[in-house]
This record gives C-alpha cells, structure tokens and sequence, in this order.
C-alpha cells in the first residue's frame, strides 16, 4: 500500500498568479485532496481553471490544521496538497513535526515544495504596497499630508546619514539608511502619482534610469569599445552633453550643493572637459586672510585635491570628524 504524503505548497504573492513550477503543477493535478483556508488567496483562481479542485478548509490553530492536514491525507488514501496560505502558516510546520514524533509511522509523508520563488528585487514590490496603503484613505495621516516639497529636508537629511555611515564603515547603519534613502525615492515616486496634469510612477521612474544607464554604457549594451575607466567617463560626459544639449560644461551642476562640494563639482567638470580656458587658483596662503582671499585658496585646494585623485569634500568631513574626537578627548569625554 502506498505511503499517503502531504504537499506543503509555498508560493509568493510578488510573481503573477498561475506562474508555479512545473511540480508544483503536477503535485496538484496528481493530488487526491488539495486544501486550502484564504478564500483570497492569489493562487486560487487560477488553479481552479486549471481544473484542480480546492477544498476551503478552517485553518484554526497550528495544531488544529497539523491534525486536519494529517488526517486528510490518511482518509484521502492518496496525497494531499497543502497550498500554503501567503502569511507562510505560522507555527505549522513545528505542529507537523510534534505530530510526527507523537505518531511515528502513522502520520503521512510530509514535503515542502517550493511552487514559486522570488526574484531578486522582489521585495521592492512589498514596499510599493506599503506606500500605497500609508497614501491611500485610512492610512497614514502624515504620509497623506507630504508633499515633494515638504520631503526635502529628510531627503537631503538621509542622503547625509548614508555618506556617514558609508564614510564610518558602519555595515549595519549603511544598510538601514540605504533602506531610508530608498524610502524616499519611493514616497516622491507615490506621490506623483497623484498629479492631475503630470502623474508618473515608481514604474517610469526605474524605465527612465534603465534606459539612461543603456544609453550612457555603449560599450555594455552597445558595439562601443572602452576597456579603461578613462574612456568610460570620457564617453558618459559625451553623452550626457548631447543628451542634454548643454552649452556650458558646467551647466546641470546644482548650486545648492554645499560650498565646498559645489567647489569640487565645478573643478571636476571642467577637468573632464579638457578646458583650460581659465588659470588655476593660486596656491597659497596669504598673510592676510580675507573673505575673498580665503575662498581663492580653498578653490585652490579644489583643484589640486582633484588633480592629486582625492574627494576634497569627504576629506573635510574626515578631518573635521578628527578635530572632533580631539577636543573630546582634550574634554576628558568618550568618543561618541
């Protein structure tokens, strides 16, 4: 006599309902009894027109449905799928293995099979899900209250705490504010959904940036040859000037950038560009230090940093992060 088995059948809720593997497919068709408890469950419909019957059940407790689903496969005298519910049935897979133990020989043979897996990158539909649920009617009061502009601070804020931790080695922190700053891209992306004359998505927004990357890496997607790192740059700023028909090679540098790091935009791109339209600032350092004199030597610095291949700007914060911990010290405080 054949060993009655019980199908565990996972699924995911990030892939189209009706895409499982192959045995999934036919662990269902060949199932005497196939169980089930959401009504709402995604995989419902489309395995009933398959022409697979579904059994709603009472899940109960994870005991309850251990019993039920144990039971089941004894009185069906053959297999029965289980399909999983998409909160994963908490605790049942625990009551499955008690059972076992307590019924040694007596219980049917238990698989768990994968019926679909997520694709890398899977989660990033969760939180589409989240944002629309915080934006939508009886959600979140503040979320529904934000505007793009209202966003702003924590935007600039974020992307702040990312160059921290990035700078401080912190593992732990980059992957929390990576997950921040992504938050943010998300939210906007909600957001704009809601104009009435101009509405885009999270959608657009991930087209628009895959096919920019396409257009600006021809020697990826495309029949361009570049093997150094020099030659990739030379190519993106070419591209990017045709593409956005600049006249000036510093035009598309944001001025709200922080002063030094704007200073640092400035000499980057004119570096690039080859231009040697206008002299290096001097230098030095003067006797006097005035507003303007003070300003020409850290442009000065600017340059020389990027000619010497160092961020000048992440050396400021390196330095002043080091000032920092000295007058705590000279404080008699801990670093913190």
């Amino acid at each position: 006599m054949e060993t009655p088995k019980l199908i565990l059948l996972t699924t995911t809720h990030r892939v189209a309902p009706g895409l499982l593997s192959w045995p999934a497919w036919e662990a269902l068709r060949g199932a005497a009894r196939v169980l089930a408890a959401d009504p709402a469950h995604p995989q419902l419909g489309p395995v009933r027109q398959a022409g697979v019957a579904v059994e709603l059940v009472e899940r109960g407790s994870a005991p309850a449905l251990a019993r039920l689903l144990t039971e089941g496969g004894a009185e069906a005298g053959g297999g029965v799928v289980w399909l999983g519910s998409p909160d994963g049935d908490p605790g049942l897979t625990d009551a499955l293995a008690r059972i076992a133990v307590e019924q040694a020989g007596q219980v049917p043979e238990i698989e768990v099979l994968p019926g679909s897996y997520d694709l890398p990158g899977a989660r990033l539909l969760d939180l589409v899900s989240v944002m629309d649920r915080l934006r939508s009617p009886g959600g979140c009061p503040w979320d529904a209250e934000q505007t793009h502009d209202s966003l702003v601070k924590y935007l600039v804020e974020e992307a702040f705490e990312l160059v921290e931790a990035i700078e401080e080695g912190d593992r732990e922190t980059l992957r929390e504010e990576l997950g921040d700053v992504l938050l943010q891209v998300f939210f906007h992306s909600r957001i704009a959904e809601e104009h009435p004359e101009d509405a885009f998505t999270i959608d657009d927004v991930a087209g628009d940036i895959v096919e920019k990357l396409m257009y600006r890496h021809p020697h990826v997607f495309g029949d361009v040859d570049a093997t150094e790192t020099a030659q990739v740059e030379a190519n993106w700023e070419e591209l990017k000037q045709a593409e956005k028909q600049r006249e000036s090679v510093l035009d598309g540098v944001p001025g709200g950038l922080p002063a030094l790091a704007y200073a640092a935009k400035l000499v980057s791109r004119v570096r690039r560009a080859g231009f040697t339209g206008v002299p290096d600032a001097p230098y030095e350092l003067p006797a006097e230090l005035t507003a303007d004199s003070a300003g020409t030597l850290l442009l000065a610095v600017a340059q020389r940093a990027f000619d010497e291949g160092v961020d000048v700007d992440a050396a400021l914060r390196a330095a002043a992060r080091g000032y920092r911990r000295a007058v705590r010290a000279a404080e008699g405080l801990p670093e913190d």
